[in-house]
């Protein structure tokens, strides 16, 4: 299990360094296997410096080419031979002196060095986004407001975040520490100190009359279930904090809904679905179990035969996920979806256990579900879920 160390102060009200809090991570049963850097932008843009075009002009043997003088605040002017379209006088530009090591978006990283570039001297790069790992923009250089002061480090003006990855070797006894909250509950109870919690929240229901109706028909698998309908949402990229807290555990960003409740396992423990309110048929939401042998298609476009001991997530006249396990091909978030359905549940251990072995399924939630959730959190997971929809989705 990764857990990231900047997440994990946000829990934990401690203040050690990280070798220290390691070494009490694994007397207390979390034994730390691996210890990994991970940056927000490869290099961290380190070297790079703001500069100003003094002159522009057209290189004397290549019409694509331009030959420039930059200002980085140094005693001289630098030669840089310059493709992009969009370079011009009196532009604040981001440059990689000589011997600056970039990181490309694709490719290895390397090194600026001094070269002729059809017969003009380049002592540096005026560079794209993508050139050194703050975006896929290769459309023409980085233009920088005009206030920000030459010789400055890049760094400074976009403060990528730099953390470290802790990987912890988690027992199948310690179901309570897979979240971060988990692994902060130990930690302060080591060091005797507060635990921060407060993400529960409040907000006001305004779509009475469009809810999803829930029956809950097996409360032996089931025994709660909550949800929340969210309309006018607007599906789309996550902002860069909630991309980069899913990058240091490993986790690829894929948009903002699932992002979220994704974040929100990783952080408090409790596993989260999103369905397409519109796929809901009949507006209900059903927790049952289906016949033995029917069909059901996961999120993987597999054909899964269910057992009879399947619980599952229905709507008035079929099954859309197979309970704290895997999702439905049909019913889950897409690119044009508007309102959805959040689902925060408790489900019994050993029903998702049986369903995660009998179809070889293993899931972040099934994960959690078979070692045993908090059954008191799902309701504080939820609103704070949908807070973090409503500020970064709408809705």
């Amino acid at each position: 299990m990764k857990i990231s160390y900047l997440w994990l102060k946000e829990f934990a009200d401690v203040n050690v360094p990280l070798d220290e809090l390691c070494e009490t991570l694994t007397q207390t049963g979390l034994e730390v296997e691996g210890i990994t850097k991970v940056e927000e932008v490869p290099g961290g843009l380190a070297g790079l410096v703001v500069g100003q075009v003094v002159e522009c002009k057209k290189h004397p043997n290549a019409d694509k080419l331009k030959v420039t003088r930059v200002d980085i605040g140094k005693s001289e002017l630098l030669d840089i031979v310059c493709g992009a379209p969009n370079v011009a006088k009196a532009q604040k530009v981001i440059v990689a002196p000589v011997n600056t090591t970039i990181h490309p978006i694709v490719g290895k990283p390397f090194k600026i060095k001094k070269m002729k570039i059809r017969g003009e001297q380049s002592k540096g790069m005026i560079c794209a986004k993508d050139e050194i790992g703050l975006g896929t923009d290769h459309d023409g250089i980085v233009i920088l407001d005009g206030h920000w002061e030459v010789g400055l480090p890049v760094a400074g003006i976009y403060k990528p975040e730099t953390d470290m990855q802790i990987d912890i070797g988690l027992t199948p006894n310690r179901g309570d520490a897979a979240s971060h909250l988990g692994v902060a509950r130990d930690i302060s109870a080591f060091y005797k100190t507060g635990i921060s919690v407060g993400h529960a929240q409040t907000f006001l229901k305004t779509c009475d009359d469009k809810a999803i109706e829930v029956s809950v028909e097996n409360h032996q698998a089931c025994p709660r279930y909550c949800g929340i309908t969210i309309r006018n949402i607007k599906v789309g990229p996550s902002p860069d904090w909630l991309k980069f807290r899913l990058k240091v555990i490993g986790i690829a960003s894929i948009n903002n809904i699932v992002d979220i409740t994704n974040y929100v396992l990783h952080g408090l423990g409790q596993p989260l679905h999103a369905f397409d309110a519109d796929e809901i048929i009949g507006g209900k939401v059903v927790v049952k179990t289906l016949k033995e042998g029917d069909s059901f298609y996961t999120l993987d476009e597999k054909e899964r035969k269910l057992g009879d001991q399947d619980l599952m997530i229905c709507n008035e006249s079929e099954g859309m996920c197979i309970a704290g396990v895997f999702g439905g091909i049909k019913s889950g978030v897409k690119d044009h979806t508007t309102n959805i359905f959040l689902e925060s549940a408790y489900f019994d251990p050993n029903w998702i256990r049986a369903t995660a072995k009998r179809h070889g399924l293993n899931t972040d939630a099934s994960f959690r579900y078979e070692r045993g959730t908090d059954p008191e959190i799902p309701m504080q997971a939820l609103k704070y879920a949908t807070k973090l929809i409503l500020e970064n989705a709408g809705g």
